[in-house]
């Protein structure tokens, strides 16, 4: 069995599971699948793979991002997360600035936010050529 070909369960820790089902069910609109033994929140993603919010004192304390989706359209997605009162980070950093929460960078834009345990979510699209 190879891992290239294994589905992927990518795990973030939250202090509150019930702030943290609100921002991920309602606010991304992700589908729950309910809980496990530990009861960590589970969410089904494409191609098989698995969000799992572990309950842990402290939340995270990684500054880098822990997750990101490939989006088709990172303005639109950005609009609409924004409708459900999902926050973006602006940055004015050498080499990252964003302008309407976009920043622009060979191949790609992106858009970064975090979600109530200040775990760092991105949505980000390819350029076309």
């Amino acid at each position: 069995m190879s891992l290239a070909m294994s589905a992927v369960a990518t795990m973030l820790p939250v202090t509150d599971l019930d702030r943290a089902k609100e921002f991920y069910s309602d606010r991304l609109g992700l589908p729950f699948q309910g809980t496990n033994a530990e009861g960590s929140l589970m969410y089904g993603l494409s191609g098989g793979t698995v969000l799992m919010l572990l309950p842990r004192e402290g939340g995270s304390q990684n500054p880098s991002t822990a997750l990101t989706w490939e989006v088709p359209d990172v303005a639109a997605e950005v609009s609409e997360l924004e409708g459900r009162g999902v926050v973006f980070e602006d940055y004015d950093l050498p080499g990252l600035q964003t302008k309407d929460h976009i920043a622009q960078f060979a191949g790609e834009r992106a858009a970064w936010f975090v979600d109530p345990d200040h775990n760092v979510l991105c949505i980000h699209e390819a350029h076309q050529t």
